[in-house]
């Protein structure tokens, strides 16, 4: 898997914007703003699971977060519509962050434009590289941020996201979900997910 300069630039400046990130997350002993660990995630994910991905997915999965934290969630109403109308807003937003820097880099356009239509999430289930991408976000979602979600709630909502979160994987990505080094609390909602 070659790595462009071009590719680590856009690295740097990806995560150069995401270190504005006011919120933080401590993760073996360091602490990081929220976004820059989600894109490091997302990187070592995508790594692992399609070592052979393009350079457009593998910058689509760095970016995925960029600067989320400008469009607050409570900025919605708190309801699914507002959930959706935030959820579509932020895919727009994060196409436009991304290729504004793309652009600056020097990417061409094909590039750009593919970075944007993965970002937007287009023909989930049909692209190959949107289908990758959705499962290196859910299994990010499983490894990382699952479990201290399902503290939070109660088991049916937890079980109900899970299902959500399985029916968007590919068989590769449901595979790979299972091979996760999972806490037993976790594996355990997941079994009841599967065999609700």
């Amino acid at each position: 898997m070659a790595t462009t300069d071009k590719l680590l630039v856009a690295f740097q400046q990806f995560d150069a914007a995401n270190k504005q990130d006011p919120n933080t997350e401590i993760f073996e002993g360091t602490t990081y703003p929220k976004e820059v660990l989600y894109g490091i995630r997302m990187t070592e994910r995508l790594n692992e699971f399609d070592p052979n991905a393009s350079e457009a997915l593998r910058l689509t999965a760095r970016c995925q977060h960029i600067c989320r934290w400008e469009i607050p969630r409570e900025s919605y109403e708190m309801n699914r519509e507002g959930y959706l109308r935030w959820r579509q807003d932020l895919k727009k937003f994060h196409a436009n962050k991304a290729a504004a820097i793309l652009e600056e880099i020097g990417y061409d356009q094909d590039t750009i434009d593919k970075v944007r239509f993965l970002l937007e999430k287009k023909q989930l289930k049909k692209n190959e590289e949107t289908q990758c991408l959705e499962d290196v976000i859910c299994l990010v979602f499983l490894e990382f941020y699952f479990e201290p979600f399902a503290y939070k709630h109660a088991e049916d909502k937890t079980i109900d996201i899970l299902q959500k979160t399985w029916r968007k994987m590919s068989k590769k990505g449901q595979g790979a979900a299972l091979k996760l080094p999972l806490s037993k609390y976790s594996l355990d909602l997941i079994t009841k997910a599967l065999h609700a």
